[in-house]
């Protein structure tokens, strides 16, 4: 059976992930993790959360899936000692370097690779094997013929998203929010610019004007659980660390129904209301994501980048400031509601009128009418965004904490101390007490009377199943002397479900040549035109499109690779590689800015495997870049052979979605409320988007290191 995945974003989401039937939570600290607007985790609550999910037989997973900059490094290295001494049982990770040192320094510190590292190939997880990783979570976009192959020529667990929110760009690869708006997502702080309005235009003319271009249905897999299940994918993992706990306990508990009943019975049965009870709790529409080869148009919701709701009626007629409105679903009060018209209208209901009499509840065929104050259009679509009484019944559930069944048995023996073993299922404990049994006097202790003192645990997480007394006739044991033992054994079988990971800190050592110092410049071309102009100024260059490439006889040229390779063909040539997976195939390669590189060890760590030339990250400063090369001298006594981008216009989104494909064209513009322009081109079947600003830095990056300045053309 395939482990459940559910999100955590505090400790109420924890709590309802648990009590809906997860096999394991993943959840953050207060820092590196890729959702930092979460409420997430202090330290002292980790330890809770780390604690109670593990005496309830769940795993923790925290995510540390942000790059990470040089002068974070020593706090990051202490958060990851303090996480590994707590007891959890994996960390989340996308930074390669950090992967690299903690795997050699922390060997039983479990790793699982993000979807963050943009693990989409078979290479690529096969590297990722190499390095240790327990797990890979792959890439959203990755479809599931291809992860049936890489299932079956590998033996690394696998990890992939059933249920929530999308990226539109492959994670890990996406620079919008961090271009406008200093806001990035592989820092966990993503503006969500995929969510906002863009007008698209072709040939010069608008062909969709104010819509949510970028703005991606939720996944939904319900239908297909039945083959990631005969798949034996590992881990099926719910999205969700911004959600309220009813979105956790709802989700969670739905898909543990359907994983549950393919397994016991051959068939999930979910029903209709199943997913009526999911698109009221949150939906943007749903898809089956490109996992399930989801048509290209089926992927996006243009019309709203929230909550859709579902549609219970329409208005008939507004007067007196109500509207007037023909219900197809029922409406109770206190529901939050949607009037989709020229302008929208949200309201929470405080009122029902019906023939004149005011009402709790409304049901379908009814013709009602509520108060609104703004002006609402006749034949307006009313949708419920909230369902009152599904949010109660819900608290009313997390109310009542899940029990853990064991199983009793207590033996008295006149003249023996008490002997008390429980268990449950796993874990067998057994206390004898201090009190050795009496013979009574007056008073006989009868069966009842001991079961009803053990079955007595209160706040516990655990229930009695069954609980069997073997004793000696007329025997007495005073009440206090069975709460004491039953408290102890208690306490102890806690211990035991309270596990801890088996620490261990070792030294880190890595080896890495040292590159002459030299200042070159490169550029990356795209067309022959372009090489005939650029041939003689350049020391290296780099061309993307490979019909071009081979029209070029130089050694100059580099032939680059886009950095989204589903199955890897064979080359003998120098590379320019953009993702993991042809670092592991090829042997002679050059990395892109796409291999997000933002410190010294992620640097080491690639020329370790034999990288040439390293194009680090857009999102490091000059002074950031001046840092990682002096801790790189300082640490490794060698120099690295590093290259910056200085002048482009940078590539924010690489995308599975074309947006184009309906206009059978390969270009375009995307254009944002501020009127700023996009370009957008489709380049073997994929979309990528670059800024609208291109940007050009005059720091003098030779002096503090770089080798090489590039230009892209």
């Amino acid at each position: 059976m395939p482990e459940l995945l559910a999100p955590a974003g505090n400790m109420d989401c924890l709590l309802a992930a648990i009590n809906a039937g997860c096999d394991a939570v993943y959840l953050s600290g207060k820092n590196f993790g890729a959702r930092s607007f979460a409420s997430n985790f202090s330290r002292e609550e980790l330890i809770e959360a780390v604690n109670l999910s593990h005496l309830y037989g769940v795993k923790v997973y925290i995510t540390v899936n942000t790059l990470i900059y040089d002068s974070e490094i020593d706090y990051f290295l202490d958060y990851i000692d303090f996480i590994h001494k707590i007891g959890v049982d994996a960390v989340i990770m996308q930074d390669i370097g950090m992967i690299d040192y903690i795997r050699k320094t922390y060997p039983n510190l479990e790793i699982h690779a993000s979807t963050q590292m943009h693990i989409h190939n078979l290479e690529g997880v096969k590297l990722c094997e190499k390095l240790g990783i327990k797990r890979v979570v792959l890439a959203r976009e990755t479809s599931i013929e291809l992860i049936n192959e890489i299932k079956k020529k590998t033996n690394i667990e696998l990890e992939i998203f059933i249920h929530g929110a999308l990226c539109m760009s492959y994670s890990g690869q996406c620079l919008m929010s961090a271009m406008i708006g200093k806001r990035s997502g592989n820092r966990g702080t993503c503006a969500q610019s995929c969510r906002q309005i863009y007008s698209l235009e072709i040939d010069g003319k608008l062909k969709e004007k104010d819509k949510y271009l970028l703005s991606t249905k939720d996944l939904n897999t319900l239908e297909n659980i039945p083959k990631l299940i005969d798949m034996h994918i590992n881990s099926l993992k719910i999205e969700g660390r911004m959600k309220r706990p009813e979105y956790v306990y709802l989700i969670t508990s739905i898909y543990r129904k359907a994983i549950d009943n393919y397994v016991n019975f051959g068939k999930t049965k979910i029903t209709d209301e199943d997913i009526k009870e999911i698109k009221k709790i949150f939906n943007r529409e749903f898809t089956k994501g490109f996992l399930f080869n989801e048509k290209n148009d089926s992927y996006v919701n243009t019309y709203r980048p929230n909550h859709m709701g579902i549609e219970i009626g329409k208005v008939l007629d507004y007067k007196n400031s109500k509207a007037i409105i023909k219900l197809t679903d029922k409406l109770n009060i206190n529901d939050g509601i949607r009037i989709i018209g020229r302008n929208d209208i949200g309201t929470t209901i405080n009122a029902i009128y019906k023939d004149g009499i005011k009402l709790n509840c409304a049901k379908s065929n009814d013709i009602i009418s509520i108060p609104i104050k703004s002006n609402v259009e006749k034949n307006s679509i009313v949708v419920k965004t909230t369902d009152y009484n599904q949010l109660k019944e819900i608290k009313e559930k997390l109310k009542n904490s899940k029990k853990i069944s064991i199983n009793g048995k207590c033996i008295l023996k006149i003249g023996e101390p008490i002997k008390l073993i429980i268990d449950d299922n796993i874990n067998v404990v057994e206390i004898v007490s201090d009190y050795v049994v009496e013979k009574s006097i007056k008073n006989e202790t009868t069966p009842e009377q001991i079961k009803e003192q053990l079955i007595r645990l209160g706040d516990t997480i655990y229930k009695f199943d069954n609980i069997k007394i073997e004793k000696d006739d007329n025997i007495f044991v005073p009440t206090s002397k069975l709460n004491e033992l039953r408290r102890k054994t208690i306490n102890c079988l806690n211990e035991k479900r309270i596990y801890k990971s088996n620490y261990k800190k070792c030294e880190y050592k890595i080896n890495v040549k040292d590159f002459k110092k030299e200042n070159k410049k490169s550029v990356l071309i795209n067309t022959y035109e372009q090489y005939l102009k650029v041939k003689d100024k350049f020391d290296t260059i780099y061309i993307d499109n490979i019909e071009e490439f081979n029209k070029i006889n130089n050694k100059k040229c580099i032939l680059k690779l886009n950095r989204v390779q589903e199955h890897l063909k064979n080359y003998n040539i120098k590379l320019l590689v953009g993702e993991l997976g042809s670092v592991y195939k090829y042997k002679n390669v050059d990395t892109d800015f796409s291999l997000n590189v933002t410190n010294s060890y992620s640097v080491a760590f690639l020329h370790s495997l034999g990288v040439e030339k390293i194009t680090l990250s857009y999102e490091l400063n000059f002074n950031q870049i001046k840092n990682l090369i002096s801790n790189y001298k300082k640490r490794y006594v060698c120099n690295p052979n590093l290259e910056v981008i200085i002048n482009s216009y940078p590539e924010v989104m690489v995308c599975k979605y074309n947006m184009l494909k309906k206009y059978n064209k390969n270009n375009g513009y995307l254009i944002d409320r501020l009127s700023n322009k996009y370009k957008i081109e489709i380049k073997d079947n994929l979309m990528y988007i670059y800024n609208y600003k291109k940007i050009k830095l005059n720091e003098n990056y030779f002096d503090i290191g770089v080798n090489s300045l590039r230009i892209n053309l």
